[in-house]
């Protein structure tokens, strides 16, 4: 197979950029990076509704959320269309809180906080039921049912874990039933 000209055949050839400068000239060091321009936003990243939770690669959630679309648990009246960009968004805020891109425990966990697993009872479903209808379409729902999850619950580990999780969903229940 025939090779480029520019391909060096010795792996251990020097670039060719350090040969093509003049002698005696070497490149700079880098210089400092400041974010001046207007796109920049440095370390500190905006905070507020709909901004969401900043990570590296969180659109990955939705392609492990649909891998676990088997195992979701629907409640009577909730339409996966709805409910799998809820459990991607609660995975992916789970994952950027560590600070890494999502993986299936992120999926996992999201499942077990909104009860999609089975755990959730009667009341809960209903709420939620209520809380995730037309999520799918609406960003703004989405948002206020994945900033409505704390996020002791998603860092969260050990036996306490699940008593947690049950009175955060005993409090989004409370404002239902009194209605």
């Amino acid at each position: 197979m025939p090779t480029d000209p520019y391909v060096p055949a010795d792996p251990d050839a020097r670039p060719r950029q350090q040969q093509n400068l003049p002698p005696g000239v070497a490149l700079p060091p880098a210089q400092q990076w400041s974010a001046d321009r207007p796109g920049d936003l440095g370390p500190e990243q905006p905070t507020g509704e709909l901004f969401g939770n900043p990570g590296p690669n969180v659109g990955f959630a939705y392609t492990l959320a649909e891998k676990a679309n088997e195992r979701v648990r629907l409640g009577p009246h909730e339409d996966g269309h709805d409910v799998l960009p809820v459990i991607a968004e609660v995975a992916g805020k789970r994952a950027a809180s560590f600070g890494r891109a999502p993986v299936m425990a992120d999926v996992d966990r999201a499942l077990a906080i909104l009860g999609y697993d089975g755990s959730a009872d009667d009341s809960f479903v209903a709420t939620r039921t209520a809380m995730v209808r037309e999520a799918g379409h609406s960003y703004p729902r989405r948002r206020m049912v994945v900033d409505s999850v704390p996020e002791e619950l998603l860092r969260g580990s050990g036996s306490r874990l699940q008593a947690a999780i049950d009175e955060w969903r005993a409090m989004m229940t409370a404002p239902l039933s009194h209605t």
